[in-house]
């Protein structure tokens, strides 16, 4: 097998005896990372610092990983203005979180003749959100329903980037100056005896 040191070193073709005894020498393991390879590779190193490692970076991974959810908002074709409106402001708000939403227009018995209704809502709905939404999916019917999808405008989206940026660096500006300021404040005296003083029993001496 090829084996490989510690420090990424190459140590040449070596038999599995030989890799093992060098690796029990220096106190570490021998692990095989490219078994397909023509002749196998493995590298001597501290499994257990290894699998540490990895784990920490598969963390830190998820810390930074977005994660999007689709939210359905359903309407009517004739949807009262009150709960048109109450619809709206969450979907602004859904999608002001980086989030996508589903917009449902959903049709009962003879409503399904007038789809241009469906359509006029959509449209409708399209132009309340364009500062903060993109068509991601354009208004399709499937069975008694029309819907489109909706996601965040990436413009919208970089302007909150650069806010949250700004107040961090705002914020860590802020931080030392508040700390130093702290320091340079002058401790609070006490009060100065008075000058009767008590006695043990509590009364004037």
């Amino acid at each position: 097998m090829r084996c490989i040191g510690p420090a990424g070193e190459q140590l040449g073709i070596l038999t599995i005896e030989q890799a093992l005894r060098m690796a029990q020498e220096n106190g570490f393991d021998l692990v095989e990372v490219s078994p397909l390879a023509k002749p196998p590779v493995c590298k001597i190193m501290d499994y257990g610092k290894f699998k540490y490692t990895e784990k920490k970076k598969q963390s830190e991974a998820k810390k930074t990983q977005v994660v999007v959810q689709v939210k359905e908002v359903k309407f009517r074709p004739r949807t009262e203005e009150h709960d048109f409106e109450t619809k709206i402001r969450k979907i602004r708000e859904f999608l002001e979180e980086s989030n996508k939403a589903r917009v449902t227009v959903m049709f009962r018995g003879r409503e399904l003749s007038h789809r241009e209704l469906g359509t006029k809502v959509l449209e409708r709905i399209v132009n309340d959100l364009k500062e903060v939404a993109v068509i991601e999916a354009s208004a399709r019917m499937e069975g008694r329903q029309m819907f489109m999808i909706l996601a965040p405008n990436p413009r919208m989206m970089q302007s909150q980037r650069d806010k949250a940026k700004a107040a961090a660096a705002a914020a860590a500006i802020a931080a030392p100056a508040a700390s130093a300021a702290a320091a340079a404040a002058p401790a609070e005296l006490p009060p100065p005896p008075s000058a009767g003083g008590t006695d043990t029993d509590g009364g004037a001496a």
